[in-house]
């Protein structure tokens, strides 16, 4: 019961930290002091004590898209262990449901910016949909492969189930896939080289090009379930990338939250060292990926 309510009242607070640290390690390789590292709480805080503004051209969707993509991103947390500690819900093949709950949060995204009749918007959606056809097939080979690693369908047991040995004796295929689940870690949150969360040119923007029409609680709430799939996705990296486990139930939440604070760094120096990508190579980088987790379950097959 501890371990559920700390995982709970983890996937719910710390998520924007993450965006903090990245923010604050960005600065650091500019040379600037950067915003506070609690600056992303300060900004849902403002959000929601603002009014929203709707489009007469929109519908229900619009308004309704925030919220179903923020729950389907809730029901996902459920579902994903943190640290050496099983998740909350617990089933056989709930690693489907996993990937497909991020697929109905995209979904969501795609039609609320489809609804308000902006080709610039419209541009968007179509841009995410066609880079998440190519990045999700990179997160089936990888769950297939932790799958017959750990000869399990519970996403709890695959994850939680690898330790350093799976290193020792499938070095190669660990290798493969902690590559193509970082590149699909940043492609999946739109972080450079794929996309610059913080730009302003809408004919390179991907997702934030999506809702540009959003304001007030309905943009914090986009904000917020865009900082919670990042802390997902990265237990879910931390997880295969870095299998520790002490045996004792606070030393390892202490190990994890250092893992998710060190990933954010990772993440804030790849985007000091790299520019963005052209649109035109971003489909042979996802591509990439996908071949990287292919041949990691070939070799575990074999």
């Amino acid at each position: 019961m501890t371990d559920t309510v700390i995982h709970i009242a983890l996937a719910l607070i710390f998520p924007p930290l993450l965006l903090g640290v990245i923010g604050k390690t960005k600065a650091a390789f500019a040379g600037r002091a950067g915003a506070p590292y609690l600056q992303p709480y300060y900004d849902l805080f403002k959000l929601i004590r603002k009014g929203s503004v709707f489009s007469e051209t929109t519908t229900w969707v619009f308004r309704a898209g925030p919220l179903v993509t923020l729950a389907a991103i809730m029901a996902a947390i459920l579902l994903v262990p943190f640290g050496r500690h099983d998740a909350p819900v617990s089933f056989s093949g709930d690693l489907i449901l996993f990937a497909y709950l991020f697929g109905l949060a995209r979904f969501f995204t795609a039609i609320a910016a489809l609804d308000t009749g902006s080709s610039f918007e419209g541009m968007g959606a179509a841009r995410e949909v066609t880079f998440s056809c190519l990045a999700e097939p990179t997160l089936f080979f990888a769950l297939i492969t932790l799958a017959r690693m750990t000869k399990s369908l519970t996403l709890s047991a695959v994850l939680t189930q690898l330790t350093p040995a799976a290193w020792l004796g499938a070095g190669a295929s660990m290798l493969l896939l902690v590559g193509a689940l970082f590149i699909t870690l940043l492609a999946e949150n739109s972080r450079i080289p794929f996309d610059d969360p913080n730009t302003h040119l809408e004919l390179t923007m991907v997702h934030e090009v999506m809702v540009l029409d959003h304001s007030g609680p309905a943009f914090g709430v986009i904000l917020y379930g865009a900082a919670l799939k990042l802390f997902i996705l990265g237990a879910v990296f931390v997880n295969v990338a870095l299998p520790i486990s002490t045996g004792n139930a606070l030393a390892d939440w202490g190990i994890f939250i250092i893992e998710m604070v060190s990933l954010a760094v990772a993440i804030g120096v790849v985007e000091s060292v790299m520019a963005r990508l052209r649109l035109l190579r971003i489909p042979q980088l996802l591509v990439g990926a996908t071949i990287l987790s292919a041949f990691a379950m070939l070799l575990v097959l074999r």
